[in-house]
């Protein structure tokens, strides 16, 4: 499904002396199947914008547009309780909403409140279960009992029981290990791809966006500063010390480079086989030093 923000503005406690404007006059589009990576430093309004895509926070003013939907301050919670069947939302530490005996009965716990038969709704559960890549000898443990990756495995499976079109992703990374941090977003990767979901992510890991994003929105005080590719956001490195932000790894690295005369022919490479791309056509020319 397409997202489109028109002119979106949000605020906290208003008509009251603790009103805050978090959002104001936000307005971009997340094209259906893309994988959009929304950064900013803390503080920006990033998770108040994504709040806004399942409906947990609806419009101060201006509108949100999911799909057909059209979300806005007069919006029913009935509404927006069919959204919520479409639009997957994977908050922090998303394990620490299990509940269930079994990884399987939490997983197919979606399923039964939207009216599957215990025979459907256990069929979806194993589907999503595979779809994470939990083994079969976990199926029938309590979550509980599994490591902290693998818990995060079951909740991510209950999001998608509930066959969503957009998954939304609130540093999903945040408390794992690196292997652990690179095997969920592998995950997400491959459900992106195979599935064909369009993917939210809020992130402070600019080497997630360089290598998982084909679309950045750049957030700051509540407005947009940034939008466009990657590579357009990445391209300088000035820009984004100026609004708090780094640059991934490789284009950190690219960028001393450069600094040292070399010259890459597509821009500042922001993924090591970009990089590696770049260097062999140098060496392969005989250009640079």
């Amino acid at each position: 499904m397409q997202i489109t923000f028109e002119k979106l503005g949000f605020t906290y406690q208003p008509g009251t002396p603790l009103a805050f404007t978090a959002l104001k006059d936000v307005s971009f589009t997340i094209a259906e199947h893309s994988y959009t990576a929304i950064v900013g430093h803390t503080g920006s309004g990033k998770s108040t914008l994504i709040q806004h895509l399942n409906g947990l926070l609806k419009p101060t003013i201006g509108t949100v547009r999911i799909g057909g939907q059209v979300i806005t301050s007069a919006t029913s919670n009935k509404d927006l309780n069919k959204l919520r069947r479409k639009v997957g939302y994977v908050f922090q530490f998303p394990e620490a909403q299990l509940f269930e005996e079994t990884v399987l009965k939490d997983i197919e716990f979606a399923p039964l409140n939207f009216g599957y038969s215990p025979e459907e709704a256990r069929q979806i559960a194993i589907e999503q279960a595979q779809a994470v890549q939990l083994p079969t000898d976990v199926w029938e443990k309590s979550p509980f009992e599994l490591s902290g990756g693998q818990m995060r495995r079951v909740a991510i499976a209950g999001i998608l029981a509930m066959k969503p079109e957009v998954l939304v992703l609130d540093e999903p990374t945040a408390g794992l290990d690196p292997q652990g941090s690179r095997e969920i977003m592998s995950l997400f990767q491959r459900l992106h791809q195979e599935q064909g979901l369009t993917i939210v992510l809020v992130t402070h890991n600019m080497n997630d966006v360089a290598d998982y994003a084909d679309h950045v929105v750049v957030l700051e005080k509540g407005t947009v500063v940034g939008d466009g590719q990657p590579r357009e956001i990445f391209a300088d490195p000035q820009w984004l010390t100026d609004h708090h932000l780094g640059l991934p790894q490789t284009t950190a690295f690219a960028y001393q480079l450069q600094q040292r005369g070399f010259v890459f022919t597509e821009g500042l490479p922001l993924t090591e086989k970009q990089l590696a791309h770049e260097l062999a056509m140098m060496l392969k020319g005989g250009n640079n030093q």
